[in-house]
């Protein structure tokens, strides 16, 4: 007897229709699975016999093939299994339904328990978009199917909940996204500038980085509140649009990384890995490549400590992918792209001791140090950061001032202010802020008078700034005049916007 069940496969961002079709023959019991399956596909004999048998089926002693198609398509988890046991229940006569309409996705474990499977949002939407009427996924992934509109949901604990569901006797009640909690960060808990000490001169550095989403280098002895800062970045950037929550959360799913209980990611995210990550941890990979931490802050930020710390390699990995906005990672099974337009905030000593140019504590490493620390961030990266910000040490008078400074929420309505500008200037089109400008964009939006010109020309050449550079002057430019409302460039936004390049490598020497 011959059966077809839809069921859907995930490849990278991209999800496909499937069809687990089981046929049983005459002959010698065999169980076959082909359709270019995995080793996690392949495992599906194992737990969909053990599964039916634990839970009072009878496993069918014939020779059974599972094609999954298209079978040029590479098939990898144990998504099919439960698609793959409902084909064998119809197919042995113990179970009567109408499934044309439905599809199936979700693990089974050996007592017959449907277990959470990474990508379920994607496939949902897929199956959606294929015209599937109901798609049955398991308990724990309910919460973040929820979001997906005209398309009846179902979520299945075991399979004697599921047969007895398709065959009418007890019927499972569908999704409803208010039965789930969604995803928004306390707001009592979240990281407030307010909470920062002086370093206004920094905070207003982040404003700009926030108002335009430039890329920022901080750099400061120990101790000066370079960590601290940086996790308070995510307070005052804009909220996320649903589309952008959309697109997180199905980032989180494929990684299988999305909390419990969630349905959307409204906050955007904050991801500080470790210097020691691997190359294949930060920009992604592995047989079939999963996404790495730079997807994983798709909308969001990406937070690297120390920067010098991080291989040479791992570093030179971001260069392209923070500009172009996706990464594409190339293997053997085929090359998958993965998006991840990110706002980098990197942090660094002066040097290997952290002191040099500290006004009270001496310098304790060699001469060429600090150039030598510095050098381990390639020049190219160094460009590709729009903003480098040295953040001192704060005094004590500072510190023990009990006079609360200013909130997240009040600079927060300054950047939506100038994002809404951005917004206005740039709708029609992919770009999204000022720092994602093209050159014709920025020819167009960041005219100079001979004024501005004179004075950016004199500083292009004192300073030997690349044409990068020059770019990046001109959008960060363009975003401190949006923070003030004003519609041309003036002399006053140029000259701040060069002193967020005057850390260029050049002025790093001798010790102090």
């Amino acid at each position: 007897m011959f059966v077809r069940v839809n069921s859907i496969g995930m490849l990278g961002m991209s999800s496909f229709g499937v069809g687990v079709e089981a046929s049983l023959d005459n002959g010698m019991p065999r169980f076959d699975v082909v359709g270019l399956p995995d080793t996690a596909v392949s495992e599906s004999r194992d737990r969909v016999r053990s599964a039916m048998k634990n839970c009072g089926f009878k496993f069918p002693p014939s020779r059974i093939t599972v094609n999954l198609t298209p079978a040029d398509i590479k098939k990898e988890g144990p998504v099919y299994d439960l698609p793959i046991m409902i084909a064998l229940l119809i197919a042995s006569g113990q179970l009567e339904c109408d499934i044309r309409y439905a599809a199936f996705i979700g693990e089974l474990s050996l007592s017959g328990k449907v277990r959470r499977v990474k990508g379920a949002l994607p496939m949902v939407i897929k199956a959606k978009e294929l015209g599937v009427k109901e798609i049955y996924v398991p308990l724990e992934n309910a919460s973040e199917c929820c979001v997906v509109k005209g398309i009846d949901i179902f979520p299945v604990q075991n399979i004697k909940q599921l047969h007895s569901h398709l065959c009418g006797k007890a019927k499972i009640s569908k999704v409803n996204s208010r039965f789930y909690g969604e995803y928004e960060r306390p707001k009592e808990f979240t990281p407030d500038f307010s909470d920062v000490k002086g370093q206004y001169q920094v905070k207003r550095a982040l404003e700009i980085a926030a108002a335009g989403g430039h890329n920022v280098l901080m750099i400061g002895p120990p101790g000066s509140g370079k960590s601290m800062l940086a996790k308070r970045l995510p307070s005052i950037l804009p909220d996320m649009t649903f589309e952008e929550s959309l697109d997180v959360t199905k980032m989180y799913s494929i990684a299988g990384v999305l909390p419990d209980n969630v349905s959307l990611i409204k906050s955007r995210p904050f991801r500080s890995p470790h210097h020691t990550i691997s190359t294949a941890g930060l920009s992604g990979g592995g047989k079939i490549p999963r996404p790495g931490e730079i997807s994983l802050s798709h909308h969001g930020v990406l937070f690297l400590d120390e920067l010098p710390e991080f291989s040479r390699v791992s570093m030179e990995a971001m260069r392209q992918p923070i500009e172009d906005g996706k990464i594409t990672i190339s293997r053997v099974s085929g090359s998958l792209t993965y998006p991840c337009e990110v706002m980098l905030v990197c942090a660094m000593n002066p040097c290997p001791c952290g002191y040099y140019g500290h006004p009270t504590r001496k310098c304790t490493c060699s001469k060429g140090a600090p150039a030598k620390y510095l050098a381990k961030v390639s020049g190219p990266l160094l460009d590709r950061l729009d903003i480098h910000i040295e953040v001192p040490q704060v005094d004590f008078q500072k510190l023990a001032d009990n006079e609360r400074s200013e909130s997240s929420a009040d600079i927060k309505k300054r950047v939506d202010k100038a994002r809404k500008i951005q917004n206005k200037r740039f709708e029609n089109s992919e770009v999204t802020c000022n720092a994602k400008m093209t050159p014709s964009m920025t020819r167009k939006y960041c005219a100079l008078d001979e004024k501005c010109k004179a004075t950016l020309e004199k500083c292009f050449t004192a300073m030997d700034l690349s044409a990068r550079a020059y770019d990046k002057i001109l959008r960060i430019a363009r975003t401190i005049a949006d923070l003030e409302g004003s519609e041309n460039i003036e002399l006053e936004h140029i000259t701040e916007a060069v002193q967020y390049r005057s850390l260029d490598r050049k002025f790093w020497g001798t010790n102090n």
